[in-house]
């Protein structure tokens, strides 16, 4: 089989190009004349890309100066949500900008993203649990704790709402978030709540069979271990 060999430039040939005004002359307008073949087509890809760029550029400079804007806004809002004056938290006070405003006047930023979820969070204690999990699906985060909450807090909506299999579908997903110590046995709790509901007995069994054995240092240890031998006799009726 043949070898394709790379074609070796002369160095002799390189000194004269540099050397010789001619040759030099001759490659210009070679390249002058490509670009006025191809002006068309060039120009519209050079358009183009710069469009695109100048597009990207402006996207992520004017997110960075709306989050900025949003996250001072907000202060206000999360100050009344944390005092649980949930309706200035919502709405504002009229100086100071709600949720219900970072999220219309501010979409696509760090500080919406957030505000969705304590809009979802009042919604829910407002017993308005379609818009809770409206709101609530909205959100998300690499945050480990936040966005299990979420899940959870989703979860809670669907129990009410008594869709028992929407509920436990997004408990789990809360159980399953990066789990710990602080809050996956109070998941797990609501998880068995759910099964039970659902007359999932013996799944309702083994969550909170997980909280007597990873978690035994848990608050929700105790009434584990009591459901489950409550569970246990059930089933075994």
């Amino acid at each position: 089989m043949a070898t394709k060999q790379s074609k070796k430039v002369n160095p002799h040939h390189q000194q004269d190009i540099l050397e010789n005004p001619e040759e030099i002359a001759e490659r210009l307008n070679r390249g002058e004349a490509f670009l006025k073949k191809n002006s068309k087509v060039l120009g519209g890809v050079l358009i183009a890309a710069i469009i695109l760029i100048g597009g990207i550029l402006f996207f992520q400079f004017n997110t960075q100066n709306q989050n900025k804007a949003a996250q001072a806004e907000m202060f206000q809002a999360v100050y009344y949500y944390e005092q649980d004056s949930v309706e200035f938290a919502l709405k504002g006070d009229g100086i100071n900008s709600g949720f219900l405003t970072i999220v219309d006047e501010y979409p696509r930023t760090d500080a919406a993203n957030l505000a969705h979820f304590y809009i979802g969070s009042i919604y829910l204690s407002e017993r308005k649990f379609d818009e809770a999990i409206s709101e609530l699906e909205q959100f998300s985060a690499d945050d480990y704790l936040i966005q299990a909450q979420a899940y959870s807090l989703i979860g809670d909506a669907y129990l009410e709402l008594g869709n028992n299999d929407q509920a436990i579908s997004f408990f789990k997903k809360a159980t399953s978030y990066e789990p710990n110590k602080f809050f996956t046995p109070k998941y797990l709790s609501k998880l068995a709540i759910a099964y039970e509901e659902a007359g999932q007995i013996e799944n309702a069994i083994d969550a909170y069979g997980e909280i007597e054995e990873k978690y035994f240092e848990s608050y929700e240890y105790s009434a584990a271990r009591k459901h489950k031998a409550r569970l246990e006799g059930l089933a075994a009726q």
